[in-house]
């Protein structure tokens, strides 16, 4: 299993608390769900990371392209983990994303409804 970041901290990197006392570790916070630590992604199987993963960035996408947020989270929920936590912790790392997702899904759609005109043309002029 691949190496997840957090605030710039390895798992590797990070502190091992001692019995009975609980260190704080970095997590990234969305209003509204538990906080995720490294640790808790870590030790979840890798399908179960992208559900919490998943769940984290949803209502964050949602609040930019509400209609698009489902399509936009699985587009990206496709990056690599550690990519993923960066864009939760950096809203302007994930409006780039988004953006970036949102270009995508236009390019598509624009070459679909071009390729349907070319399509109702052929079938008129036949």
């Amino acid at each position: 299993m691949g190496t997840f970041y957090l605030h710039a901290y390895r798992l590797s990197d990070m502190p091992a608390a001692s019995p009975g006392s609980q260190a704080p570790q970095p997590a990234v916070h969305v209003q509204g769900q538990e906080p995720l630590a490294a640790s808790m992604l870590a030790a979840a199987p890798l399908q179960e990371q992208k559900q919490m993963l998943g769940e984290r960035l949803f209502p964050l996408i949602q609040t930019m392209h509400s209609n698009l947020a489902g399509k936009i989270t699985g587009m990206l929920l496709e990056i690599d983990n550690s990519e993923l936590l960066h864009m939760l912790e950096s809203p302007e790392s994930l409006r780039s994303k988004v953006d970036e997702a949102v270009a995508v899904l236009q390019a598509h759609h624009a070459k679909k409804e071009a390729a349907q005109k070319v399509g109702a043309v052929a079938a008129a002029t036949s």
